[in-house]
């Protein structure tokens, strides 16, 4: 059933032109995502979710999409990526059961970072089977955005868990991609490396990164400027380290013409963009200073370039923030301008006092001077520039499509109100 009509979403993309105002969207969610609990004091926190969908249907944004519900992924699925012994782990993981520390150390599981909690491999499966089935939708050019704010979660390596990432969603979904595009590129704006993509596509042309982070004595403690790939990979990765405090003004000054010069040399055919709430103001973890609509500009930016685009979630860490952005972003996905008062729903106490999209940034100091952006930006565009054309393409055989299941907005009402 598509829940938002026949009439749901907007024109395809155009081939030539501006940006248009309407775009034919599916949104990938869950009803269940949000009962996960990383454990107590955990900054973690998969209700973010279920707090953003909230908000969405109450600005009735969903009318303007087709809402899907992934099928979980499967074993298959994210061995194509991660080792079978890691995958073995997690899907036998208990916290009732104690584990052998020195399989808990290799693996790189523990009581604060990553914790196996309960029905860690079901929350595995459907956030990445959220973003893999994204992508499927995609590759059958059904859509020209997909979303999965479920999504997004960066760090994970081949066989090991690492900040707060088990699988890692977002390498799964840009293979599959891969199946039926020439070239994927993927933008990072969350305020913490993107290691785990970057890393799995570290060697090929057929993948670019870049990733807009925090970087000095901060998690991961990767995504140094001169790390750009090697091999078949040299110059694909691009790392743009930031300094606290950065504000819309400078990161827009950095991300355009970046994020422009790459789309010029690399002409993917499909970009997948991690919008991680942690970059905002205010973040329980961040220290960066963007705003809502700051933030949001950077998914307007890549929208305007009229290829498929897929929007994942990724860190954030104060909820209400990344509830107000991630319903910003998605309004923005659809072309319309969400209203910056927020409508009376279950959730409304978490946006008190103020009940509002757009809230203040702080007064932080800004640590990135004109002088270091434009000295990154020179760099990074040099770099850039020694790319000459498009790369070549080699196409592994096609895997058949995951099926999908539609929402059913009764069955969906009956999961919550069990809760």
């Amino acid at each position: 059933m598509d829940v938002a009509g026949t009439s749901g979403g907007g024109s395809s993309l155009p081939s030539v032109g501006t940006d248009a105002t309407k775009r034919k969207v599916c949104y990938f969610y869950h009803p269940t995502m949000g009962n996960f609990y990383y454990g107590n004091g955990h900054p973690m926190k998969p209700h973010r979710v279920r707090m953003t969908h909230a908000l969405l249907e109450k600005y009735g944004l969903l009318r303007h999409m087709r809402i899907l519900r992934p099928i979980p992924a499967h074993e298959r699925d994210f061995c194509r990526f991660h080792a079978d012994d890691y995958i073995a782990f997690l899907r036998t993981a208990d916290p009732s059961v104690e584990n052998n520390p020195a399989t808990l150390r290799r693996f790189n599981i523990d009581d604060v970072e990553c914790p196996i909690f309960h029905g860690l491999y079901k929350f595995c499966q459907l956030y990445a089977g959220a973003s893999i089935s994204a992508a499927r939708q995609v590759n059958l050019d059904h859509y020209d955005i997909v979303i999965n704010w479920s999504g997004g979660l960066h760090h994970a390596k081949k066989s090991m868990a690492s900040g707060f990432c088990y699988v890692n969603d977002v390498v799964l979904a840009i293979l599959s991609l891969l199946e039926t595009r020439d070239r994927v590129l993927y933008v990072d704006i969350d305020i913490h490396h993107g290691d785990g993509v970057e890393e799995a596509f570290y060697t090929t042309d057929r993948v670019m990164t870049v990733s807009f982070h925090k970087f000095g004595g901060y998690f991961p403690g990767t995504g140094h400027i001169d790390d750009i790939g090697c091999d078949g990979g040299k110059y694909y990765a691009v790392n743009v380290p930031l300094d606290d405090g950065i504000d819309d003004e400078s990161y827009l000054y950095i991300f355009k013409p970046v994020v422009a010069k790459a789309m010029e040399v690399f002409r993917p055919n499909a970009i997948v963009l991690q919008c991680g709430a942690d970059s905002l103001s205010g973040d329980r973890l961040g220290c960066f200073n963007l705003s809502v609509r700051g933030h949001g500009e950077c998914v307007k930016y890549m929208r305007s370039f009229n290829v498929p685009l897929m929007l994942l979630g990724g860190g954030g860490y104060t909820l209400h923030n990344v509830a107000r952005c991630w319903c910003y972003e998605t309004g923005v996905a659809l072309g319309i301008e969400v209203n910056n008062k927020i409508p009376d729903h279950q959730y409304s106490e978490y946006f008190a006092p103020l009940y509002r999209i757009h809230l203040p940034t702080t007064n932080m100091t800004n640590k990135n001077s004109r002088k270091s952006l434009d000295d990154t930006i020179a760099k990074v565009l040099a770099n850039l520039s020694k790319l000459q054309a498009a790369p070549s393409v080699q196409f592994k055989e096609r895997s058949s499509p995951m099926d999908l299941d539609e929402i059913d907005e009764d069955e969906e009402d009956a999961s919550e109100s069990d809760e």
